[in-house]
């Protein structure tokens, strides 16, 4: 506010607005615009398969590998004695000329070392195709 002083009988007080504070919110949005536009137009890159895509010749080989509380494998529902004989049967699927996909189900009280074990011991030994299965259980 801008007063008069002098012999003015009651000043009027001036009541412009002040857009100064308006003016560096719209700048300081407008750099912030400026920042984004360029990582909201970056582009990826995608190789999406055409109408004549050619159909797989036939399904993946699917291992499944359970885990039990006490921390026992099982290989399609076969027990193993240890992680040694685990490593064994992940070994010879490795080797194969398709190896399979590695499909792991540890039980909801598995303890996290034996699931770790299973999964580190399928990676090392070169099999890609390793996912864990039947997560729902966990969704408590």
């Amino acid at each position: 506010m801008h007063i008069r002083a002098g012999t003015e009988p009651d000043p009027e007080p001036m009541v412009d607005i002040n857009t100064t504070p308006l003016v560096d919110v719209l700048l300081v949005l407008l750099v912030m615009l400026i920042i984004t536009i360029p990582i909201q137009m970056h582009a990826v890159d995608l190789e999406m398969p055409g109408r004549n895509a050619p159909v797989p010749p036939q399904a993946p080989a699917v291992v499944q590998i359970e885990i039990d509380p006490l921390g026992r494998f099982r290989w399609n529902a076969e027990p193993l004695a240890d992680r040694a004989a685990l490593e064994a049967k992940l070994r010879e699927a490795a080797a194969q000329a398709e190896p399979p996909e590695i499909h792991v189900r540890p039980h909801r009280q598995a303890r996290y070392d034996a699931v770790a074990a299973a999964l580190t011991s399928a990676r090392r030994l070169g099999l890609q195709k390793i996912g864990i299965v039947g997560t729902e259980q966990f969704a408590r």
